[in-house]
């Protein structure tokens, strides 16, 4: 008697746990279900990109290899501005960067950057990752071969 008692717990105990397994696994996290919005992205990030400068979008000696270091900061409602130190081709600058974006609720969004220092305006789309502290950003403009990563700074 007492290992059919026995096994019978175990048994409910098995089942209990399959079952709860299996609605953890069905349930979202809350910040899936509710989606992205530009108040998503919000704070600082320190970010680098890299990439290549083509003739057609800037005339030498800047056009080549490019890189960048710097820091983005995202008010949430839209509009951002930064600061970075830029090597176009080995030409190192220091700049300021304005500009606004838009989160769309799959996580993936737009901005457009004005860069005042050189009289350009440069466009990306992004990807939010790892619940608001990473992105992913690719240029989207003729003649940039141009990609970002940034993760968000702690204070």
């Amino acid at each position: 008697m007492k290992n059919v008692v026995l096994r019978c717990q175990v048994l409910c105990l098995l089942a209990v746990s399959v079952f709860y397994a299996q609605s953890m696994v069905a349930q979202e996290s809350p910040s899936a279900a509710k989606g992205c919005s530009d108040a998503t992205l919000r704070g600082s990030f320190g970010y680098t990109s890299t990439g290549t400068l083509l003739e057609s979008y800037v005339p030498p000696p800047f056009a080549g290899p490019f890189g960048e270091t710097g820091r983005q900061t995202f008010d949430g409602k839209g509009n951002t501005n930064a600061t970075a130190t830029v090597s176009s081709n080995g030409n190192i600058s220091t700049v300021s960067i304005n500009g606004t974006y838009t989160v769309n609720s799959d996580c993936t969004g737009s901005m457009t950057l004005n860069i005042p220092d050189f009289d350009t305006t440069v466009h990306a789309n992004f990807v939010i990752d790892d619940n608001g502290t990473e992105l992913r950003a690719i240029s989207t403009d003729s003649g940039v071969i141009e990609t970002r990563v940034y993760t968000k700074q702690c204070h």
